[in-house]
């Protein structure tokens, strides 16, 4: 959330070290990681009472996409939004993601002050979703008349088992006769990836949630935890301290409840991987 950036106002070749280090912020507590890190300077050589000034700009700030932003267009600004390390695939995604949901906060922020951030998550998501529904009614459609084809293909199955190549050609002429495109379901699934992947690391570094509530929730860039356990024994990733946390619970009650909505297609054993996704988010 949060980071220190140095530059040389002219351009230097210059060299950064790093290195990690273990702290411990309260007695008997899990070590974090920290890193040490310095700056040497450029090479040079001076005469006798010769000197030479090198001027850098600091900023030790948070990562707030739109302060950086602004920061881009003072002058010998450029650059400062690279900070945001989105990623190259997600990038674009992720900063028209923020702009959209800091103006949602300023429209919201004068109605729902305490819940002007949580608000404007859910309003952004209505806005992806319906952004999307055009793909996702597509590729829904798709579905549907794939499903309606199953028994036809059955029968091809059944009539061609030891010919794969006559079976695709029938398979392929059952797609023109009732003008189904095979991609027409998944290919419209893959061009929301992006978006989402998107969504989820413009969420994931926002700054601006640090410390702001939600209902329940006393920190938004935080889990949702109402109770931890205290068990008696290990476990892997969770180690002795099991968190309850209601999000990811109606996450998976949502998701499954979206499988049974969505058309069945393919075999069973895809069925079966498809039930098996929710249980993997979650």
């Amino acid at each position: 959330f949060f980071t220190t950036v140095l530059r040389a106002k002219d351009p230097v070749v210059g060299q950064l070290w790093a290195r990690e280090n273990k702290v411990n912020l309260k007695k008997d507590s899990k070590a974090l990681s920290a890193v040490r890190a310095g700056l040497i300077l450029p090479k040079a050589t001076l005469n006798p009472k010769e000197q030479k000034t090198l001027s850098y700009r600091f900023f030790i700030g948070p990562k707030d996409n739109t302060m950086l932003r602004k920061m881009d267009n003072v002058k010998d600004g450029h650059g400062w939004g690279d900070v945001m390390q989105y990623g190259f695939f997600t990038g674009p995604v992720s900063r028209v993601l923020n702009f959209i949901l800091n103006h949602l906060h300023t429209a919201l922020d004068g109605v729902a002050k305490n819940w002007a951030w949580g608000l404007s998550i859910i309003f952004l998501t209505i806005i992806v979703r319906a952004a999307i529904w055009p793909l996702h009614a597509k590729s829904t459609r798709t579905m549907k008349r794939m499903s309606k084809l199953q028994p036809e293909m059955a029968k091809l199955k059944e009539k061609y088992p030891d010919d794969p190549n006559k079976l695709n050609t029938e398979m392929m002429g059952l797609y023109r006769k009732y003008g189904i495109n095979p991609l027409g379901g998944c290919l419209p699934m893959l061009i929301q990836i992006p978006i989402f992947f998107g969504f989820f690391t413009m969420l994931q570094y926002a700054v601006e949630f640090r410390a702001q509530g939600f209902l329940w929730i006393k920190d938004l860039s935080q889990p949702d935890t109402l109770y931890t356990f205290h068990l008696p024994f290990e476990l892997p990733l969770f180690g002795s301290q099991l968190p309850l946390n209601i999000l990811p619970i109606f996450m998976g009650l949502t998701s499954f409840a979206q499988i049974a909505m969505t058309p069945k297609t393919g075999d069973k054993m895809q069925q079966r991987i498809m039930l098996m996704m929710p249980i993997m988010f979650f």
